[in-house]
Order: C-alpha cells, then sequence, then structure tokens
C-alpha cells in the first residue's frame, strides 16, 4: 500500500467521529417538517417551524381513527365542549428555562374508553377502573362495518349486520360521521348508538369483546342507561344463575353479594369477560373492512374513563 493510501485511509478513520455526531445531531425526533432542514431540533425558535399533523400515514396503512382533543371538543350535557383543558403553569416567554403545562378534562370526553366501574357502582367499588381492561381485548384484528343510516342499531340491524361468528372487535360507522358530530362543541341527543335489544342481541348471538363507535356514547340517548348496562355487564353467563341475578338486583349493596357476582364473570384465566367500549372514534375516512386495531388508554387508577390513543393498521 502507498505512502498515499496509507494517509487516506488514516483521514477516513479520523473523521468518522465527526461523520457520526454530524449525523445524530441532524437526525430529529420529530417527523419531517418540523426542522428547517439546517439539521436543528429542539430549542430551536423559527419562525418557519411548521409542524405536520397526519390522520394517516404516506401509504394510508396507518389511520389515526383519535379525535384531537380542542376547547370544543364535545362532552355529554354541555352546549360549549370541554372548554380550556391546558394551563401553561410555567413558561419560557416568562422567563423560565422550560414549558410545563397541566392538563384537566373529563374522561369520558373526546375518544374514550368506559370501565365497567361507569355504570356499576359495585364495580367501582371493587377497583374494576381502566387500568383493569385486557389489552388483549384492546388490540388484535377488527372488523369496521357501515350501519344504516336511517335508525339506531337494534336487534333487527344488528342481524341484517351479519357479522360472523369469530369476529371479536367491531367498529361501527354510523350517521353520526356523516354528520360530523364530533366535531361540533354542543352535545347532540340525536346521535346514533345501541338500543337496549341491539346491546343484547350482540352478547347473546355474537362474540364481540370490543365495541366502539363514532360518538360519545356507544347507547342511544333513549336507551343511555339500559344499553350500557347490558354491555357492560357482557357474558356473565346469568342464564345459568338466575337465583343469583336476583339476588345481586335487590342486594347490590352487601360486599358479599358483590364478591357472588364477581364470581360469575371471571374467565378460564382471570380475566374479567366485560365487553370493552371504545366512544369517539374518528371513522371519516376508513373504508370499511379488516384492520388491525391498536387502542391504548391511560392507566388511571381508580378511574371509570379514560382518554384513549387509537389506530388502524391495514
Amino acid at each position: 500500500m502507498s505512502t498515499f493510501h496509507v494517509l487516506l485511509v488514516w483521514a477516513l478513520v479520523q473523521a468518522i467521529p465527526f461523520l457520526a455526531v454530524s449525523i445524530l445531531l441532524s437526525d430529529c425526533a420529530y417527523p419531517s417538517g418540523y426542522g428547517d432542514g439546517s439539521g436543528n431540533c429542539v430549542g430551536v425558535a423559527d419562525v418557519s417551524l411548521k409542524p405536520q399533523r397526519r390522520e394517516a400515514d404516506e401509504n394510508e396503512n396507518i389511520f389515526d381513527i383519535t379525535h384531537k382533543f380542542t376547547p370544543h371538543t364535545p362532552v355529554g350535557d354541555s352546549t360549549e365542549g370541554i372548554g380550556q383543558f391546558l394551563t401553561l403553569l410555567t413558561s419560557m416567554k416568562n422567563g423560565s428555562d422550560y414549558n410545563f403545562s397541566e392538563m384537566k378534562l373529563p374522561v369520558h370526553s373526546g375518544t374514550h374508553v368506559d370501565a365497567p366501574g361507569h355504570m356499576y357502582d359495585n364495580y367501582f367499588d371493587e377497583g374494576y377502573d381502566v387500568d383493569t381492561l385486557d389489552l388483549r381485548v384492546l388490540n388484535g384484528p377488527a372488523l369496521l362495518v357501515d350501519v344504516p343510516r336511517d335508525k339506531n342499531i337494534t336487534a333487527e340491524v344488528m342481524k341484517s349486520l351479519n357479522i360472523p361468528k369469530g369476529v371479536r372487535r367491531v367498529l361501527f360507522r354510523t350517521l353520526n360521521t356523516d354528520r360530523r358530530l364530533m366535531y361540533k362543541k354542543e352535545f347532540d341527543t340525536s346521535y346514533v348508538g345501541f338500543m337496549k335489544d341491539g346491546a343484547q342481541w350482540l352478547v347473546d348471538n355474537t362474540d364481540i369483546k370490543l365495541v366502539g363507535i363514532d360518538y360519545l356514547s356507544v347507547a342511544a340517548f333513549a336507551d343511555l342507561i339500559p344499553s350500557h348496562l347490558v354491555l357492560l355487564r357482557g357474558r356473565s353467563d346469568i342464564k345459568k344463575l338466575p337465583l343469583l341475578v336476583v339476588v345481586v338486583q335487590v342486594a347490590l349493596k352487601s360486599p358479599k353479594v358483590r364478591a357472588m357476582s364477581h364470581c360469575n364473570i371471571i374467565d378460564s384465566d382471570g380475566m374479567f369477560q366485560d365487553i370493552i367500549l371504545v366512544e369517539g372514534l374518528k371513522l371519516d375516512d376508513v373504508q370499511p373492512g379488516i384492520y388491525s386495531v391498536h387502542c391504548l388508554p391511560l392507566r388511571l387508577v381508580g378511574a371509570e374513563g379514560s382518554p384513549i390513543r387509537c389506530i388502524l393498521i391495514k
């Protein structure tokens, strides 16, 4: 090897650390569009920065079906939305070394999940909160179906959808999406949801464990409580224990009865056999079909609901 080649190799070896540092510094932790092309990322004040908010990836294989939280995000029994939910407690503009915000919002607003304690006080007391929900149910193959636009989800509608046995996760797109109800700050009681007979048909005739819908409640306003009770109770095998059901209905305040009521709704591996309800889904630009759904609630111990981030992967 000539002296020239030796010097060239030596120069390249010396340059490698600097090249590596340059690559690392130019690799922003944010998607393209956050930087100014100079490789600068965090801590750089530049008016040209324009964050990109993606509803789907460039190849349309990943769909974000979670609604953004804004002050106008609707919430039950409100005409003004959730209001200001972020407070900037510490600001760099006021001389601090960092920005630090506090968040306060209802757990049943935006895209969210219900835990059994939402409608069953005994489950609430016993600790069946969002932290007990089965992640295996919240993640996996899912079927997105279009619901007939002229009615609520009744037993007749459920039967007409012909959902195959074995399907465990179903997302129901309804007239709510067409009407863009989740984009309106006023809570609208005319939304589409499950009537009690539709909820009961789902429990009795399908294997569905995850129900997703495109407004704040899976249950139609006219059957708000009854439909929730049917779905959150799930497949507790109550037909085999009619006496227990009667006792539970009249004596839920008894700790002994509460314990008994839990005995028949635990499956073979100890998981609570409720049906998980995900509400307020963003299904605008997604076609009916089979996807992989991934939903992750916050681990809020003691909470009967939680905001949830959901995506679909084609």
